[in-house]
């Protein structure tokens, strides 16, 4: 197999005829796909032979070869010097005169070659592949380009942006990624711009996206590609502060994802999927550029929210409610669309009242727990004690910022039981003591928790029926002798390391109890309340 592939290489440097090509390519594909047939097509020369017929123009290979042998190419580092130096200034032929069946094959094996081989990564960032692939990408209009040529050009640059960060850096920053991309998403989708930061399908400027027909395979196909490389190079862009061209690029390209979160593809499966990309970048955006989602002016068939647009943020919660119910890869498929809604609401008004109308309605129903039920808060509870740590705590965030981070509000729509945890991890058991900036909004409680308040058990959240006092009937020396009991099981499980008795110190976090704590509680078994009364009722928004 290796002396194969050394032939067809060697065969490919020469003036072939394009069947000849083909059939040679279509050679180095297949062998590609084996992980320990690599070694014919990493070296410097044979990537930029492959490149050469992939229309992709490499610029440093002579400045390669005077740096030696990459690592773990042994001799090749001779086969380099005689040959690589011919091949990479041999002038890439003109894209559009391409045969298509050949560039194709090109970019397939380069593809494996990535794939399944760390030095051919090396060789790929050595001889600048993404400065020739983003000259392809520029050259996106040309008619003559079919599907599978557009395809493996964007599959080819997600390799490399997936595998290499400094190919990724030099992509975004170096070659405008971000915009380059956008213009080429736009392109896909046939987007042209009703407003500064508002799309629409070309020749359908008056249809909103979710009356359009359905975007063909291809096109999604193709912007699913671009999504997936741009969530690559905008990885980290959450995590540093951006500047005004920067954010402006953002903008710019979270009103193009407006229209993808919109639109719909032709199949549930891959619709699904496409929206799942387009979150997943969405969640990379700078959070103050996520006002985007909303700008757009409100049409006769949008959701409405207080004269906002509510679209996106109704398809998000759409979204994030399917990923529940099917249950799957949780961490994975739900935490994007959660943590997107999260922000969105903690930084938009607007969002938060809407999204809190549709998860947290007045309460009604005060008979069952709030994990038991159908409806989404009733599942976004159930999730806080999830198995998946990432998970249980996500959806609580969620649900803690559309209460405002106010912990008696939380605690009304979760139950105390379902909030310890998030409330144990920022010290807030002690309730009064709220977090966040947030509007003073007024909240009307029904008929139904008005009269039900008085009897709810803050732990579970919900009315329960009487049941009987264990201590009556008994004197004080029994209910003193039955707690020393349970104060001596308490002792003798914490020396053994079964448990750690704990309690609530007074900033709010748990604490180790000693046993002089436990004999105290014996004593003094109620804590009381150092707080002012609540008053939490009465600022509390729709």
């Amino acid at each position: 197999m290796q002396h194969l592939g050394e032939l067809v290489i060697d065969f490919l440097k020469l003036e072939l005829q394009p069947s000849c090509q083909l059939a040679c390519l279509e050679t180095v594909r297949i062998l590609s796909r084996d992980k320990h047939c690599q070694g014919p097509f990493i070296s410097h020369s044979a990537m930029s032979t492959l490149a050469h017929y992939a229309g992709l123009v490499v610029t440093s290979a002579a400045e390669d070869v005077l740096q030696g042998p990459v690592d773990g190419e042994g001799e090749e580092g001779e086969e380099r010097e005689n040959g690589s130096l011919e091949v990479a200034n041999k002038p890439s032929p003109p894209s559009e005169n391409l045969d298509l069946e050949v560039n194709a094959e090109a970019l397939k094996s380069i593809c494996n070659i990535l794939l399944h081989s760390e030095t051919g990564q090396v060789v790929a960032a050595d001889l600048h592949l993404i400065t020739g692939v983003a000259e392809r990408l520029k050259q996106r209009h040309i008619p003559s380009w079919n599907h599978e040529v557009c395809f493996y050009i964007l599959r080819l640059t997600f390799l490399l942006t997936a595998l290499r960060v400094d190919i990724r850096a030099q992509l975004a920053q170096q070659l405008h990624g971000v915009t380059l991309l956008g213009n080429y998403l736009e392109d896909t989708l046939n987007l042209c711009w009703i407003d500064t930061l508002e799309t629409a399908r070309a020749g359908s400027e008056g249809i909103p996206p979710k009356e359009l027909p359905p975007l063909t395979r291809q096109q999604i196909e193709l912007a699913m590609e671009v999504l997936k490389i741009l969530f690559n190079i905008t990885f980290d862009s959450m995590r540093r502060k951006v500047d005004e061209e920067e954010a402006a690029d953002y903008r710019h390209l979270g009103a193009i994802l407006r229209h993808c979160l919109l639109s719909c593809a032709d199949g549930e499966e891959l619709n699904d999927e496409f929206h799942g990309h387009t979150v997943n970048l969405l969640g990379n955006l700078p959070v103050p550029c996520l006002d985007v989602l909303v700008m757009p002016k409100v049409q006769q068939c949008s959701t409405e929210s207080q004269g906002i647009n509510m679209d996106a943020a109704d398809m998000l919660l759409e979204f994030m409610e399917r990923k529940i119910n099917q249950g799957h890869k949780l961490k994975e498929t739900l935490l994007p669309s959660l943590n997107l809604l999260t922000e969105s609401a903690r930084i938009h008004r607007e969002t938060r009242k809407f999204l809190r109308s549709k998860v947290l309605p007045p309460l009604r129903e005060v008979r069952n727990r709030p994990e038991v039920g159908s409806s989404l808060r009733n599942k976004l509870v159930r999730l806080m004690t999830h198995i998946d740590t990432d998970v249980k705590d996500c959806a609580a965030e969620f649900l803690f910022v559309l209460c405002k981070e106010n912990v008696s509000r939380f605690i009304k729509y979760t139950g105390y039981g379902n909030a310890a945890g998030l409330l144990a991890a920022r010290g807030l058991l002690r309730v009064g003591k709220d977090l966040g900036n947030y509007s003073d909004d007024e909240e009307s409680e029904t008929e139904e928790y008005k009269e039900a308040k008085a009897n709810i058990n803050p732990i579970t959240g919900v009315v329960e029926d009487e049941k009987p006092d264990p201590m009556e009937g008994m004197t004080e020396e029994e209910k003193e002798y039955e707690a020393m009991k349970l104060v001596q099981m308490f002792d003798r499980l914490s020396r053994t390391n079964m448990i750690q008795p704990m309690q609530l110190g007074m900033d709010g976090t748990m604490r180790e109890m000693t046993l002089e704590d436990l004999h105290n509680q014996t004593h003094s078994p109620v804590i009381r309340s150092e707080e002012p009364a609540n008053t939490d009722d009465a600022d509390e928004d729709n």
